[in-house]
């Protein structure tokens, strides 16, 4: 009688061995594909403070709402719209696509100062090369004017970006700030599906759980 032959325990062992660590391989893997994404959202964060008062320590002025831009840079423009230039604010939407917009125009600023890379050619139809995104594609600006219309919450100018997944938006808290998404300096205005949020009217800010992972939202950081 022919005997049937198997795989031994030792194989078994071996294969699930095997198999434990190609698994334990991708999620570490999948561990630092997010790390690294969390990084470059905080450096984005901190990338933008140090423009502003790079620019500032240079021209004695706000990128945006430097009065002097048309005379500083040979192509360079002075917003015309929503604001005073050389108020000491960074006026309008974080989020604007006025073209003659201060938070529109900081971007023209900081680039031809040498701060920034992208163009400064900024018109109605450039804004996918214009304006700057993050590593999740959302939108990134700054803005000195209040973000949060519930209350109270000052800053210089913030720092605000669309399209942050909740796991990002927690670790990115722990990174710059309290760990807490409703308080401190980096707070979530609200969920960005379908669209940007300019300004958060809610009387309290978004605490972001472990159950809001998958959603995507838009966070200010204050300086």
């Amino acid at each position: 009688m022919k005997r049937q032959s198997g795989f031994t325990l030792v194989e078994i062992a071996i294969v699930l061995v095997i198999i434990g660590l190609l698994l334990g391989g991708v999620l570490k893997g999948q561990e630092l594909i997010n790390s690294a994404k969390v990084k470059n959202f905080a450096s984005d964060i901190r990338n933008i403070s140090t423009m502003v008062y790079a620019y500032q320590d240079r021209f004695r002025a706000l990128p945006g709402d430097d009065p002097r831009a048309d005379t500083n840079f040979t192509g360079g423009t002075v917003a015309t719209t929503g604001a005073t230039p050389g108020n000491a604010r960074i006026n309008g939407d974080w989020n604007s696509t006025t073209i003659t917009h201060e938070t529109v125009l900081f971007w023209q600023h900081v680039r031809l100062a040498g701060l920034a890379s992208g163009t400064s050619v900024v018109s109605a139809t450039a804004s996918d090369a214009y304006y700057p995104r993050n590593a999740d594609g959302g939108r990134i600006g700054v803005t000195g004017d209040p973000v949060w219309t519930g209350g109270v919450w000052a800053a210089n100018f913030f720092v605000c970006m669309s399209g942050v997944q909740g796991r990002f938006v927690r670790q990115l808290d722990t990174t710059l700030d309290d760990g807490n998404t409703a308080t401190g300096t980096l707070r979530v205005l609200g969920t960005s599906t379908g669209g940007e949020l300019a300004t958060f009217a809610t009387a309290t800010f978004y605490t972001v759980l472990p159950a809001d992972d998958a959603t995507l939202y838009t966070v200010c950081q204050a300086n």
